[in-house]
């Protein structure tokens, strides 16, 4: 099964995404991480789609979505949310079910407190109401540069380097990724597929800011998948995120070897949230 391309106008901002499975099937919207792009579920829709229709958007200023003027009021959470909310109300999604890797789970958190109601299910990969100061910095190392590249063989193997922790992974999915992160610059280059403004939002970022008044308003059952080598999704955490939930509508699982973040692409991981989404 291929993914359908689209392209539509949310908060007058062209967006990008990939649809996948039957148009009248309930829906899953899967969000991706700070620097990736809606391909990154590629492997995942491929299987939900048996039963889902599946969203998979760009977020603003990454892959095909349009890049914003506006960075410090564009590129932050609650602006995603907005976009999120009204993607899913012109198309016609009265409800959802989320997935959302790092960022994406951020705008998850905060689109199921917003409309508690539209929100059946959420998965957050590797993602909590705090984002420590030290994981920001790493990634702000090396979101904030975009190396040049003169092959899609050089940006992969950059690529397997930087994400190292996302653990074992098949060599078709290092060039899907390669594939799907990477445009052309003017003079000629590989580089990667995003803004690199993006950051700018949390150049002075002190993790003082949480979303813990968004945990708490979220009453759909949901699943918080860590990898366990994270730097930014510790068990720590985890416990306080379930022991907020006495309702017993929060769960987790620990993926092994794994970093920040689970690809979502292995087939163990694949069949877990197959199974939490029913």
């Amino acid at each position: 099964m291929s993914p359908r391309h689209h392209f539509i106008s949310c908060q007058d901002l062209e967006i990008h995404y990939v649809e996948w499975g039957e148009p009248t099937a309930p829906v899953v919207i899967c969000w991706h991480g700070l620097t990736r792009t809606g391909r990154d579920f590629d492997e995942l829709a491929a299987v939900l789609a048996k039963r889902y229709r599946v969203i998979c958007p760009d977020t603003p200023g990454r892959g095909l979505s349009q890049w914003s003027d506006q960075p410090l009021q564009h590129y932050i959470v609650p602006f995603y949310a907005q976009i999120a909310l009204d993607l899913a109300d012109q198309l016609g999604i009265e409800q959802f079910k989320w997935v959302g890797t790092s960022m994406g789970g951020l705008i998850g958190m905060v689109v199921a407190a917003l409309a508690p109601n539209r929100v059946q299910q959420l998965v957050l990969n590797d993602v909590g109401p705090e984002v420590p100061v030290a994981a920001v910095e790493r990634i702000r190392s090396y979101a904030g540069a975009q190396p040049s590249f003169n092959t899609i063989s050089e940006l992969e193997a950059w690529l397997r380097q930087v994400y190292l922790s996302f653990g074992e992974n098949s060599p078709a999915f290092w060039r899907r990724m390669a594939m799907t992160s990477s445009r052309r610059t003017e003079q000629g280059k590989i580089t990667l597929h995003y803004d690199v403004r993006l950051v700018e939002p949390f150049k002075n970022y002190t993790g003082e800011e949480t979303l813990w008044p968004f945990w708490a308003q979220i009453i759909c059952p949901t699943l918080v998948i860590r990898g366990e080598l994270s730097d930014l999704l510790s068990a720590e955490q985890v416990e306080q995120m379930l022991a907020r939930k006495p309702e017993a509508n929060a769960q987790t699982v620990t993926f092994v070897k794994v970093g920040h973040a689970p690809t979502l692409t292995t087939p163990e991981q694949i069949e877990v949230v197959r199974e939490f989404l029913g």
